[in-house]
């Protein structure tokens, strides 16, 4: 399809009965194929008709997302939604079929063996007996999604949502980062009755979906839905206890030292953002402006960053700053028939915003590249193991131009940056702890889930001082994370990425190019092969094994404890 802007791009309704007839017709195929040929045919057309549906899908999820209160893509979501649970019959059919090809070794060794093992994952997790329980978990996460998005509050004459508070709460004013803070924590439990409705409702949904799967709890779906297919629930208790051992310490130093630089008598929660009293590094420019600074950058970086920014600038597949009603975080989506990558995020003046730039970049870098150079579509990105790998490590591989977003700030931001990639891991491994517990019982009520909250942020971030702040006091932190109501068990993968850029980051220091090179073998990998196989493709160790956490990080302490 030819590239057009993306505020041209032209959305109609995804032909869903053009996609159930290529299910149908794909399967009978796969059946009767005499030869791998005709078996390999077969899966591409329905591959390209996946592939038009999903494109007008993405662009659906993307204008929704700008604003929520848009009741025509709001509608549109819904629609689509029922439409893909109804393929539901007509999907798993074709799936077994391919999984029971006569050509299926043929297609292994022409693909690799991940397509098939993602293949049989989903034969066992999808099902026409959940069809309505999918329908209302997508009804659920899209009413998350409008509650925190319209969610603002007047602070000092200015109406602010989440993520305009967060400007205030790197203030030099401390009573301006307090004041921000007590906004921020009123906000959320003012809609806290309809966030805790929602999640009740989505974790016994999504148990019951599991037992009538046949297993034995949520969290066993959600493992092989999210391709868990290298590691176990005990291997990630294994990595988090490494976390605690390693890490912990570390932070609780760092945050001491932080407390000692503000002068303060003890360190709270609104001041854990202000890591410098004379105030941290924010970046020079507007959105555009640092969009002009990044497509610079990229152009320095390597061929394949300049090729890949110049796109993104050309087709403007960008919405950066933050306005009110629009879905609060960031994220990289895909608009498969245009080859095209998308980045959305919520610029609010702070060094968020460049992290945006190297972050979700990273995420759009990669999908550039395999999906130019990967037949198959779903083999093209991996599992979010491997995808954050792709982002954290573009964060440090962007250091060196810093100075441009930065001006003499630059070294102030790469110091925070540092502080904040090791700083937020234990928390990463609170959201894990807290969701294996969730789903451990699934009905424990809001009480229950912030005690439980409150607990685990204890043994992973001791440090953690909410000022009396009562809802947050009792466990209420949790809820301001939103993978845990839109990507059940999406967030343990930032914590095992990033010992992986750190390994990169070190590499960097010693040769730059080995190191780069070594990235983009693993970029252009996509998800054609597992997890592990894919770290030995970007020379890299597992984290999972015993010390790996503490070689990863080891030489980050050492310059964190030499510069800060």
């Amino acid at each position: 399809m030819d590239m057009v802007d993306f505020r041209e791009m032209p959305y109609s309704r995804p032909d869903m009965e053009k996609l159930r007839a290529a299910y149908v017709t794909g399967a009978e195929k796969l059946r009767d194929a005499a030869s791998c040929d005709e078996a390999r045919d077969a899966f591409f057309a329905v591959q390209e008709a996946e592939s038009a549906a999903g494109t007008l899908t993405s662009l659906c999820m993307v204008r929704a997302s700008i604003d929520t209160g848009d009741a025509y893509y709001e509608g549109e979501q819904k629609w689509i939604r029922e439409q893909n649970a109804a393929l539901i019959p007509v999907r798993k059919d074709y799936t077994r079929a391919l999984a029971e090809c006569p050509f299926r070794a043929d297609l292994d060794r022409e693909f690799g063996p991940q397509l098939m093992k993602l293949t049989d994952a989903r034969l066992k997790t999808t099902d026409e007996r959940i069809m309505q329980a999918v329908v209302r978990e997508g009804e659920l996460t899209a009413a998350y999604e409008k509650t925190s998005a319209m969610a603002t509050t007047d602070f000092r004459g200015e109406s602010c949502n989440f993520y305009g508070l967060l400007k205030h709460m790197e203030s030099t004013d401390r009573e301006e980062r307090r004041e921000a803070y007590h906004a921020w924590a009123a906000l959320y439990e003012k809609i806290s009755p309809e966030l805790d409705a929602q999640y009740d409702e989505l974790t016994r949904l999504r148990d019951g979906m599991a037992r009538t799967l046949g297993f034995g709890s949520y969290t066993e779906l959600a493992y092989l839905e999210r391709r868990r297919f290298d590691y176990t629930q005990e291997d990630a208790a294994s990595f988090r206890r490494q976390v605690r051992e390693t890490i912990t310490p570390a932070v609780a130093g760092l945050r001491e030292r932080q407390r000692r630089r503000l002068g303060l008598d003890r360190l709270c929660f609104y001041d854990e953002a202000l890591l410098f009293p004379e105030g941290n590094a924010d970046p020079i420019g507007d959105a555009d402006e640092l969009v002009a600074k990044a497509q610079r950058m990229y152009r320095e970086m390597s061929p394949e960053t300049a090729e890949f920014f110049d796109f993104m600038v050309r087709y403007h597949l960008f919405d950066l700053e933050t306005r009110p009603g629009k879905r609060m975080g960031g994220y990289m989506t895909r608009f498969s028939d245009y080859e095209a990558p998308f980045i959305f995020s919520n610029f609010n003046g702070t060094a968020a915003d460049v992290d945006v730039l190297t972050h979700e970049a990273g995420h759009a870098f990669q999908g550039y590249l395999a999906m130019r150079s990967i037949p198959v579509r779903m083999l093209s990105g991996s599992t979010a193991e491997i995808n954050e790998v792709h982002s954290m490590s573009m964060e440090h591989f962007a250091y060196p131009w810093m100075d441009s977003f930065f001006g003499e700030n630059a070294e102030k931001y790469r110091t925070a940056h540092l502080i904040g990639a090791i700083g937020v891991i234990p928390y990463m491994c609170c959201v894990d702890e807290f969701q294996h517990r969730v789903y451990a019982e699934p009905t424990l009520d809001a009480k229950g889930r912030r005690r439980a909250w409150r607990e685990i942020e204890k043994a992973y971030m001791p440090w953690r001082d909410y000022d009396g702040e009562p809802f947050l006091e009792e466990g209420g932190f949790w809820m301001q994370k939103q993978h845990i109501f839109l990507y059940p068990f999406y967030y343990i993968e930032y914590a095992l990425a990033q010992m992986c850029a750190f390994q990169y980051y070190g590499r960097m220091k010693e040769d730059r190019d080995a190191a780069w090179q070594d990235y983009l073998r693993l970029c252009r990998a996509g998800g054609t092969k597992g997890y592990f196989d894919l770290l030995k493709e970007g020379n890299l160790m597992n984290p999972f094994r015993p010390g790996t956490v503490e070689a990863s990080v080891g030489h980050v302490i050492d310059e964190l404890n030499s510069r800060y």
